[in-house]
């Protein structure tokens, strides 16, 4: 599975290592993403999901249905790729 939030579509970032003598070597910065299960109310399931901090906020903030709605509308994920467990 890739490294990309479910919710906001936050990825990894390509950046530079740079030692004490300025030398450069490329390095990536992942993102602090974690599984979590919701209960998913409207379609009464257990789902997981695999979001960063952010994205766990906007989830407190707007409610899960108001989250994964705006987030498959952007294009961050599809309901195909939440994992319904059972």
């Amino acid at each position: 599975m890739s490294k990309i939030c479910q919710i906001t579509g936050k990825k990894a970032m390509i950046g530079n290592n740079v030692s004490h003598s300025k030398r450069r070597t490329k390095r990536t910065f992942d993102v602090n993403l974690f599984t979590k299960k919701f209960y998913y109310v409207e379609q009464d399931c257990w789902i997981q999901l695999r979001l960063s901090a952010a994205g766990l906020r906007i989830i407190n903030r707007k409610g899960l249905d108001a989250a994964l709605t705006e987030a498959v509308e952007k294009g961050y994920c599809d309901w195909n790729d939440i994992k319904v467990l059972d």
